[in-house]
């Protein structure tokens, strides 16, 4: 049994209390037929008036019951002949029996399918509960009876511990029940005790608002969601502040004074890039390239996040986060999550740090052996003073001489454990002799700056990335013109195909997105090459090119670099182009099957266009029959470039789990919070996370450890 309760991740008697119900049964009172709803889960009482065998493919067994005020069905399904013959004999014509059930509509009354019954006496007064009777989650061989007298022992050694003492060390059983949250905050934002909150969900009195409960706007539901969004609050706090306790080289010191040579001389290449440039920076960039400035000044580590929508110029602004880190003498890494997006940024920071005598190195799983090799020795000996690669930088043969600025680019791509073994290789142990006097020995760890197309709300940004220091870039360069998307059947797929034979003839270019609703590369390279047969047989005069995740580097390389250089005017592709590809004469994208994918990943494919002057346009072509949340999303498309109201959208119909990916897990996995449904409590939460750090900081950790506990241990990653 211990084990039924195991796979449940039921383990301790926190767990058990805090797994609440996900529906309510009423067996609080008799319910008369007359009065029954299709969809009600009521207990009735009646007459057996008739009863009645069927033989077919299965046994049946239909009866009759009436309480003076109507009539309902009972059915009952058995496989063979003798259960159904006992079931017979027990339910003769004449008894009276209490029944239980889902009312549903049968071929000439209301039905219950299968409901729970017994026998009484026409004159016994019917025994009803007195609460409502829970229905909780629960797994294979687990069953509801099993968990209810499980919860119900936990809540009795519940009541029992309210006469103990609390002592502040966070370790003893009082933990359980103990209500950490001041009664004055309880009180100013009226919030039931946590002792009432969870007798009164686990027992809910019969005059309850049952539908209130479920959806969780109740205020004893609320009270819980509360309490355990302001533990993740006060979790991701807590990082932040372990985060400023280690150290990091500033990067404003001359590092010869510190004893540490530096691997070039100190210039003001940041200065020498922005003259560079064909193009200004807008407002929005030079504020936040300030924030970073004013960041890795600091002995502690920069974590920020940089959120910008597609084509607002996030990679200028990690090019100047580099180059700060370079002229101080340090290595800088930029991690992305393909091949595609990594050879992209190669490819702007070579044209970029080339001319200033700066050397990119780059490392990718399928670096050839000579290549690999090169690369890991220019790392080493610090010759490379830019890195640049997928995964393959946090492998171990992966060494850095001095790396001060770790750079991960769509970091909801990544795991925890994959940038958090990125972060552990610019790990130094410093010596007496390395620091100022006033301190001791310490670690040191690179500076790190995060980036992602994929803008969430304020408030849910207040929660999920609460460990981290936020900049939005949220202004577009100028030129930049809105893309008008259309919503086409796939029934229109000629009208299609004449749209784009017509745009690539007056010299403009074109992309051809494939999809399959399998999660499989080999599937979606298979359809981009029979799309890519197709319309070479069908637009015989256009130079078409085919590009996906399997083909070889250079192969890639070369169809990319002639779709920029527009020798192909079209371009068939799988979803690798979702980002980091940028060709300004590319205004039309046709995106095949749009309705497989959801709303970020859209956005970010519509994003490859209308990155020249000229106007663009992004078709999502779809099949049918179009789903209710399908239609959703692609009207969504068809209504905004905004990509903070994408991302809205994109986070009530998938949720937080998939929207932010694994770095936040633990948002997904709440076990009473919805981070959609509760947000609007979220600036209060994180103005009362802080009054306890604040002023009541013996609470902090007894609050993490009830609703997080070792989960927090990737936090701040």
């Amino acid at each position: 049994m211990l084990e039924r309760f195991a796979k449940r991740s039921l383990l301790s008697l926190n767990d058990l209390l805090f797994h609440l119900p996900i529906r309510y049964q009423d067996k609080t009172r008799v319910v008369s037929i007359s009065s029954l709803r299709i969809g009600d889960s009521v207990l009735v009482r009646g007459k057996l008036t008739q009863c009645k065998t069927h033989y077919a493919r299965r046994s049946v067994l239909s009866c009759e019951i009436n309480d003076g005020s109507g009539v309902i069905s009972l059915r009952f399904f058995h496989f063979n002949k003798q259960q159904v013959a006992g079931l017979s004999r027990a339910l003769d014509q004449g008894k009276w029996l209490k029944c239980f059930g889902d009312i549903k509509r049968g071929r000439q009354s209301l039905e219950m399918t299968h409901p729970e019954y017994r026998i009484i006496d026409q004159d016994d007064t019917i025994q009803v509960d007195e609460a409502l009777t829970p229905i909780y989650p629960t797994t294979e061989g687990l069953s509801q009876l099993a968990i209810r007298n499980a919860i119900a022992q936990v809540i009795e050694h519940l009541k029992q511990q309210l006469e103990q003492p609390f002592k502040q060390d966070g370790q003893t059983g009082n933990d359980l029940v103990h209500d950490f949250l001041p009664a004055s905050i309880r009180q100013t934002l009226q919030l039931p005790s946590l002792l009432d909150a969870l007798l009164y969900l686990h027992a809910p009195p019969p005059d309850c608002p049952v539908f209130e409960l479920i959806e969780g706007n109740d205020p004893y539901r609320q009270s819980l969601v509360f309490e355990e969004l302001l533990a993740h609050q006060l979790s991701m706090k807590r990082a932040y502040q372990r985060q400023a306790q280690h150290y990091a080289y500033p990067f404003s010191y001359n590092k010869k004074s510190q004893g540490i040579e530096a691997q070039i001389p100190i210039q003001q290449y940041s200065e020498q890039f922005l003259k560079q440039l064909p193009f200004k920076l807008t407002n929005a960039q030079l504020r936040v390239i300030a924030d970073i400035a004013s960041d890795v000044k600091c002995s502690h580590p920069m974590q920020r996040l940089v959120q910008g929508d597609v084509g607002s110029g996030k990679t200028v602004v990690a090019a100047m986060a580099a180059l700060y880190a370079i002229e101080n003498g340090f290595q800088a890494a930029l991690m992305a999550p393909t091949e595609l997006l990594a050879e992209q940024h190669r490819d702007n920071f070579q044209h970029w740090l080339a001319p200033m005598g700066l050397s990119v190195a780059w490392l990718s799983g399928k670096s050839k052996v000579k290549q690999r090799r090169e690369a890991l020795q220019s790392i080493v000996d610090g010759s490379a003073q830019m890195i640049i690669g997928t995964h393959a930088l946090f492998q171990a043969e992966v060494i850095f001489n001095h790396l001060g600025l770790v750079i991960i680019d769509e970091q909801h791509r990544f795991g925890v454990h994959q940038r958090l073994s990125l972060l552990q290789k610019g790990e130094e142990l410093l010596t007496d002799n390395e620091l100022p006097e006033t301190e001791s020995i310490k670690k040191y760890y690179p500076h790190q700056l995060i980036m992602t197309a994929t803008p969430i709300p304020r408030t849910l940004a207040m929660t999920a990335y609460a460990d981290l220091d936020c900049s939005i870039i949220d202004e577009l360069p100028p030129g930049r013109t809105p893309v008008e998307t259309v919503v086409l059947s796939e029934q229109r797929r000629d009208d299609i195909l004449q749209r784009v034979h017509q745009a690539c003839l007056n010299g403009r270019q074109a992309y051809w997105v494939c999809t399959l609703i399998e999660e499989s590369e080999v599937l979606q390279c298979q359809a981009a090459e029979q799309t890519y047969e197709l319309l070479c047989q069908q637009l015989p005069d256009l130079p078409i090119g085919l590009v996906h995740g399997r083909m070889k580097a250079d192969e890639k390389k070369a169809v990319m670099q002639s779709f920029k250089q527009g020798e192909l005017l079209l371009l068939i592709a799988t979803t690798v182009i979702e980002v980091g590809v940028d060709v300004p004469n590319a205004s039309l994208m046709i995106i095949e099957n749009a309705e497989r994918l959801g709303l970020s990943q859209l956005h970010q494919l519509r994003g490859r266009v209308g990155r020249g002057s000229q106007s663009s346009a992004c078709v999502l072509m779809y099949g049918s029959p179009l789903s209710k949340n399908g239609k959703s999303r692609l009207m969504t498309l068809r209504e905004t470039n905004d990509g903070f109201e994408v991302a809205r959208k994109d986070l009530s119909l998938r949720g937080p789990g998939e929207v932010l990916g694994t770095r936040q897990t633990g948002l997904a996995e709440m076990r009473i919070a919805d981070i959609i449904r509760d947000q609007h409590l979220i600036p209060e939460i994180n103005r009362v996370a802080q009054m306890l750090i604040n002023d009541y900081p013996e609470v902090v950790d007894p609050l993490i450890n009830r609703w997080i506990g070792q989960k927090m241990n990737y936090q701040n990653v």
